[in-house]
């Protein structure tokens, strides 16, 4: 009871009986006025610090400086400390005495081998003057400076000798003999498989939108107009399409898949429509992407068509039927209950930073054996990882029932007992992530890439997009230089067998130039010979 319903009592008793409830029907009014007027306090504040973290707002979330160090009672209540344990701690020092030293200055990086080097020796006055004859020479410094020559591009002249055989019959047929032409990536096209490589890196990889493009190359002193490049990309499409389509049946073989979405503007007659770009990560092998109309079932459907195993995704509805199937099992992300618990900071600290250290020190055990096999991680997680995810909810439960209704709290207690099965998922299996960042991290391209060309100009645009930046992405992952391997996919796609397709993915590219007949046909490729100067004017 309340200490005004505790005062009212009293003067309760002394009223007659409709005085009495009115008073208390009153009293009951206002009650439930505070109470709304509290849950809007609590929704503007959310709302006051969202606007404020978009507009001025770091976008890492981390602890405020101010709040690294949190407070004893936060630590006991986070790491479950009893009062007697955490007075055995002794007090953290607040100096530290560090042995006087000699700050070195770093060393510079040196330039790349791979340079070419231009050589330029620099004589003193006075040697210019007398002439070498006159000094000895006693050595030399040198120093290295980087340069930039504009952009190099040639047309390659293909010439087709003709020829007849001098001798022969006077009767018999003439036979002309001509050189069958080399294979170009757009059939009868004026541009080589550098030259396209170089146009699909600068749009997909460095978001360059085509009118920029344009220009660029304009400087250069090449006319390349947008609707040249847009056709040029449309038929690249085409071509290339096989292979992501291969790639994305050998992703759902993995154990497990990280998938994302953001939405996309799509140009329109009369306005622009919305779309949405999906993201799919088979770690270590492929990073696919895929455009739909709607974020709804059917295009996850589309997106996951046969595959049954592991998905690491949010808490979103649109995939619950694929659950419900149970081929799909859903795997809880941490790193979207930890926001939760961020955006909680303001309105309620002290439970929120007890959230945040009790998941970090899970990210902390994460770090700490990222790189160990997959039996040793289960058993970390057994023995560690569990007692911490146990005491997580237990707290989640008990403090869920003290916050104000749709508070930031309560929003974030909410979503980590809904999700609480899927988050504790990971600690079964030593292969599943804590964590979709690895999803999110990639689909920040297209977020990127979004605020430079604003929308795409057609579904067959977004389709393109959703091609290259698949490879682009997965070279990235793989590690592999995206002009070089565009460069010399674009030289064997048009020849390459249907059947083995997949074999030029950027998981199995360097397999493929290894064991393969590919690395032949690359170097007995006439363009590919003139973008790596083995052939000069």
């Amino acid at each position: 009871m309340s200490d005004a319903a505790t005062t009212l009592v009293p003067l309760l008793d002394a009223l007659a009986s409709p005085e009495r409830d009115a008073v208390v029907s009153q009293f009951a009014k206002v009650t439930r006025e505070r109470d709304e007027y509290k849950k809007l306090a609590a929704l503007l504040q959310e709302a006051n610090e969202k606007l404020k973290r978009g507009l001025v707002g770091q976008s890492a979330e981390r602890l405020p400086s101010n709040d690294a160090q949190l407070s004893l009672a936060v630590l006991r209540l986070a790491l479950g400390l009893k009062d007697d344990e955490a007075e055995t701690e002794p007090p953290p020092e607040d100096e530290q005495t560090i042995p006087e030293h000699t700050r070195r200055k770093p060393a510079r990086k040196p330039l790349p081998d791979s340079l070419p080097r231009v050589t330029i020796e620099l004589l003193p006055d006075e040697v210019k003057r007398e002439g070498l004859d006159a000094f000895e020479r006693i050595g030399e410094d040198a120093r290295e400076v980087l340069e930039r020559r504009p952009a190099s591009t040639v047309a390659v002249r293909l010439v087709y000798p003709k020829f007849v055989r001098k001798s022969g019959a006077a009767d018999a047929p003439v036979s002309v003999l001509v050189a069958e032409p080399p294979e170009l990536p757009i059939p009868r096209g004026t541009a080589g498989p550098a030259m396209l490589a170089d146009t699909l890196v600068r749009r997909w990889a460095d978001h360059q939108p085509l009118n920029r493009l344009e220009g660029i190359y304009a400087r250069d002193g090449l006319e390349l107009s947008k609707s040249t490049l847009c056709t040029w990309h449309d038929q690249l499409r085409e071509l290339a399409a096989p292979l992501v389509d291969a790639m994305f049946t050998d992703a759902k073989s993995a154990p497990y898949l990280c998938v994302d979405a953001t939405g996309v503007l799509v140009q329109a007659p009369e306005r622009c429509k919305h779309g949405h770009f999906w993201v799919m990560v088979a770690p270590e092998k492929h990073v696919l992407y895929k455009f739909s109309r709607r974020h709804n079932s059917d295009a996850v459907d589309a997106l996951l068509a046969g595959y049954a195993g592991h998905l690491v995704a949010d808490a979103h509805a649109v995939y619950d039927h694929l659950y419900a199937t149970g081929a799909v099992v859903e795997v809880g992300c941490w790193c979207h209950c930890r926001r939760y618990f961020f955006k909680s900071l303001e309105s309620d600290p002290e439970r929120a930073k007890a959230a945040l250290v009790k998941i970090g020190a899970l990210f902390k055990l994460e770090r700490a054996h990222a790189d160990a096999p997959r039996k040793e991680r289960e058993a970390v997680r057994r023995l560690k990882s569990k007692p911490i995810v146990d005491e997580f909810f237990e707290w989640c439960d008990a403090e869920a029932e003290l916050v104000l209704d749709e508070s930031p709290m309560a929003k974030a207690f909410g979503y980590a007992l809904n999700q609480e099965l899927a988050l504790r998922r990971f600690l079964d299996d030593g292969r599943l992530p804590l964590h979709n960042n690895i999803s999110e991290l990639n689909l920040r391209r297209e977020v990127i890439g979004r605020r430079n060309w604003l929308f795409v100009g057609s579904e067959d645009g977004a389709n393109a997009n959703t091609t290259f930046v698949s490879l682009i992405a997965s070279c990235r992952m793989l590690g592999l230089e995206p002009y070089a391997y565009l460069r010399d996919l674009l030289c064997l796609l048009p020849s390459w067998p249907k059947h083995r397709l997949l074999e030029l993915a950027p998981a199995y590219w360097k397999k493929t130039l290894e064991h393969g007949d590919a690395q032949q046909r690359l170097d007995a490729n006439v363009f590919r010979r003139v973008a790596l100067g083995l052939l000069t004017p």
